[in-house]
């Protein structure tokens, strides 16, 4: 018996924990919600799709890297990459707004195309150098090398002009 009651008052104390939790979290969700409004204009149904419990997370990610014009990369190439990759996962939702957000962020039809290219072109080697088992040393030996000798190329073709 008196392991009953422990058993229920353990069971109490941690159903009133996650009863707090679970309201801390429906908060953070709407002030969430209320931030991604602010930010653009309307909550899309994507987000609203995405659990509620991960949502401060996942418009946290979105916002500090995608949307911050802060980072490193700027936007177009951001987008231009997230295309890359939407165009190989394959998600027609992704290469969808990649692309409209590349071409907001300045890219140029060409440089869409090129991405996606390059994309293909990563795909394909990938492909043959994993299907084939080329030797990973030796590969990194060769485009070690290769790209040595492009930069003393480069170097040597800019001191003749």
């Amino acid at each position: 018996m008196r392991n009953m009651k422990a058993i229920l008052t353990l069971t109490a104390v941690l159903a009133i924990g996650a009863a707090g939790q679970i309201a801390k979290a429906d908060d953070a969700s709407q002030a969430t919600y209320r931030d991604i409004e602010q930010t653009l204009g309307s909550v899309p149904a994507f987000f609203k799709a995405f659990p509620e419990s991960g949502i401060a997370g996942a418009w946290a990610e979105f916002k500090s890297i995608q949307l911050n014009p802060k980072t490193k990369l700027d936007g177009k190439t951001k987008e231009l990459i997230g295309l890359a990759v939407s165009a190989q996962v394959p998600c027609q939702y992704c290469v969808y707004f990649h692309t409209a957000a590349a071409k907001a962020n300045g890219a140029t039809d060409q440089e869409i195309g090129e991405a996606v290219a390059m994309a293909a072109i990563a795909r394909h080697w990938s492909t043959v150098l994993n299907g084939m088992q080329v030797d990973f040393d030796g590969f990194k030996r060769d485009t070690d090398t290769v790209l040595r000798r492009a930069a003393e190329k480069a170097k040597t073709a800019g001191m003749g002009k």
